[in-house]
């Protein structure tokens, strides 16, 4: 018995090495490719986008004296100073709509969205005189696409100049005199959605942002606002952030849900699998040994095969099929090694009932609680308590010193004549 329990540790430490070695190649295939294909999809669809409010401001044109030596002598001459003016921004109306649409490379999703954006702003000509008021919209991102891009001035088509930071529109204003700028584009990112009120604390007046979401997994960005009004629809969220008079140095925002990333997600399986190898050889342990069935160590080795057998599948698998398709078949090819094989060692009803169960439990139903973030530890220690007190109901009378004693040695066979010479 004693050789036999040395012989399972062997086993069950090579395949534990193995599955260390596929576990960290399958993190190494994931990450190492990670940066360049989060390059890869950015350049292609979009980064992430922080959008700013615009600006207005108009330039003042004074003269200053400046005074210079010249051989010795003060000279006194007058330059012209230009100083910008910036505008208030009294009011803001945006609608925001984000699309969200995950694209996979490798062994990883990222979660890239669409937007629509449009807003509405507010500004007065706070000077005595008509000025020509130059409007600045700023770019959410430096690279990225913006579909039917539309600047109107009191509901009115502007003439603007862009260029890779954003877009510039001059009016003149007659003084005195408010004006609305509003603005609108579609456009694609990656990650996250910011509306960033300024670099600093900043003081916003009359402000509303209306944002509609189609998926329901809503977070929030650390240094954020959490939204006035929520309001859940069919297919997400629609949120609202309104302020009268606000002075602070945090942001509007929302980050994407990650969907199930098929690499770590393989990888963490592979790392956890020797767990599973161990309940299931502990369970096909005791039950042989109460019913007296022998399986020999190269039993439990070709077992120990048809459980790497299902995470060396998937390693290979989740990269072209959905993880849960994947997770599907890769159960099912494994439970089948194992129950064909113990079909022919021991028995049909062995093979489906108690070793087909207890790889359901202990290989299947194990992988599958890494499914659900932060529930992975406490679905495992549930199923490990519940073992535990199984097999101690039902070893509870056996008399193990028995059980582990050497079996004494077969005696030599006489012929009924007794010894001859």
């Amino acid at each position: 018995m004693i050789k036999r329990i040395a012989a399972l540790t062997f086993i069950f430490v090579c395949t534990a090495v193995a599955w260390v070695i596929l576990g960290a190649t399958i993190f190494a295939r994931t990450y190492s490719a990670g940066d360049r294909l989060e390059t890869k999809v950015a350049s292609s669809w979009g980064s992430a986008q922080v959008q700013t409010p615009p600006t207005a401001a108009y330039w003042v044109t004074r003269t200053k004296t400046e005074e210079t030596l010249q051989n010795g002598q003060r000279i006194l001459r007058q330059v012209p100073e230009s100083t910008r003016v910036p505008l208030p921004l009294e009011s803001s109306r945006v609608n925001v709509a984000l699309h969200l649409d995950p694209r996979q490379k490798g062994l990883l999703w990222y979660s890239t969205y669409a937007v629509d954006f449009a807003g509405a702003y507010r500004f007065t000509n706070t000077s005595s005189e008509d000025e020509a008021v130059s409007f600045q919209l700023k770019f959410p991102a430096a690279h990225a696409v913006y579909d039917d891009l539309a600047v109107l001035v009191d509901g009115q088509p502007a003439i603007i100049r862009t260029d890779s930071n954003g877009a510039t529109a001059t009016v003149t204003l007659p003084a005195g005199k408010p004006v609305s700028l509003s603005f609108s584009y579609r456009s694609q990112g990656m990650g996250s959605w910011v509306y960033r009120f300024g670099d600093d604390v900043s003081q916003v007046h009359d402000f509303a942002l209306n944002m509609k979401t189609n998926f329901k997994e809503v977070d929030f960005p650390q240094d954020t606002l959490s939204p006035t009004e929520k309001r859940e629809t069919p297919d997400g969220w629609e949120l609202t952030w309104k302020y009268n008079n606000l002075l602070s140095g945090l942001q509007i925002g929302t980050t994407m849900p990650e969907k199930l990333q098929p690499g770590p997600l393989a990888g963490q399986i592979s790392f956890f699998a020797p767990v599973s190898l161990f309940f299931f050889f502990f369970l096909m342990f005791i039950i042989t040994t109460l019913r007296g069935i022998e399986l020999h160590p190269m039993n439990y080795f070709f077992l120990a095969t048809a459980f790497f057998a299902f995470h060396l599948l998937m390693a290979y698998l989740v990269d072209h099929i959905s993880i849960h398709w994947a997770f599907v078949i890769c159960s099912a090819v494994s439970v089948f090694l194992v129950v064909s094989y113990l079909r022919l060692v021991v028995g049909i009803r062995f093979a489906a009932v108690e070793a087909g169960l207890a790889q359901l439990i202990y290989l299947v139903l194990f992988s599958y609680a890494f499914f659900f973030k932060g529930f992975t530890g406490l679905a495992v220690t549930i199923g490990s308590i519940i073992t535990l007190f199984v097999v101690m109901q039902m070893t509870g009378k056996i008399k193990w010193a028995e059980k582990f004693a050497a079996k004494p040695a077969p005696q030599p066979a006489f012929s009924s004549g007794g010894l001859h010479d």
